[in-house]
């Protein structure tokens, strides 16, 4: 069948956010909150086998500090926290200090000048999305991509399939059609669910996870064309 849309992942895919992006804000929240919790390159990483921010702050707490659970305003202060991380991340987005990975601009201006249509598909905030591509595309960046799936818009996050087929739903296309690009076990597994092809641009954190299913694993979008991502295509 035709590839007829790219559908990106972006926290590790589009941008190496995650190290450089969401954990020193995700600090920044809890010092502004008065909480002694830390998260340094090691810990965030095995934390990131947890998707979606909330849910990365619940399972800490679960397992560094229960009484933080215990208390009648847990779920409250963690709305707040994850609000605060927000802000934090989106300034340093919109100071332009997470640029794109290697190759990605590029196959994405391929793929609007042949007609491809892009979308996104991740657990990260609808705004974290659309300040990350105006920051480092240009303002009309986030017009490029037809749908745009992300946060809380389904309840299940990844590895679950249902942001995808969120996506796919919206698209009108089947995941015959389309092509997955994700970075992560948790993303594999959710495009896999949902029956796309997908590849692999593994980075620091998800370079040593067992990627069996996807069609390619690389280690950036370098070099990567259209003509060579449809040769990967079953």
């Amino acid at each position: 069948m035709t590839l007829q849309a790219l559908i990106f992942d972006v926290d590790g895919t589009l941008a190496d956010t995650e190290r450089d992006g969401h954990r020193p804000a995700f600090n920044a929240a809890f010092a502004e909150h008065g909480l002694a919790w830390h998260w340094n390159v090691s810990c965030y990483g095995d934390l990131l086998a947890v998707t979606g921010g909330k849910e990365r702050i619940r399972h800490y707490a679960q397992l560094h500090d229960p009484d933080f659970l215990a208390r009648p305003d847990a779920e409250t202060l963690i709305r707040q926290l994850h609000t605060a991380k927000t802000r934090h991340y989106l300034a340093r987005v919109s100071r332009g200090s997470i640029p794109l990975r290697p190759g990605v601009g590029e196959l994405l201006g391929e793929a609007r000048q042949a007609g491809v249509r892009l979308a996104i598909a991740t657990t990260t905030t609808a705004e974290n999305v659309t300040t990350l591509l105006a920051s480092t595309l240009g303002g009309d960046a986030p017009g490029w991509f037809d749908v745009i799936g992300a946060g809380d818009v389904v309840a299940a996050k990844k590895p679950a399939a249902d942001i995808y087929l969120w996506v796919l739903e919206r698209l009108h296309l089947p995941a015959a059609a389309c092509l997955a690009i994700e970075d992560s076990r948790n993303g594999l597994d959710a495009a896999l669910a949902a029956g796309l092809p997908s590849i692999i641009t593994a980075n620091d954190y998800t370079c040593g996870q067992d990627f069996g299913g996807a069609l390619a694993v690389l280690p950036d979008l370098c070099a990567v064309t259209l003509t060579s991502l449809r040769a990967l295509l079953p």
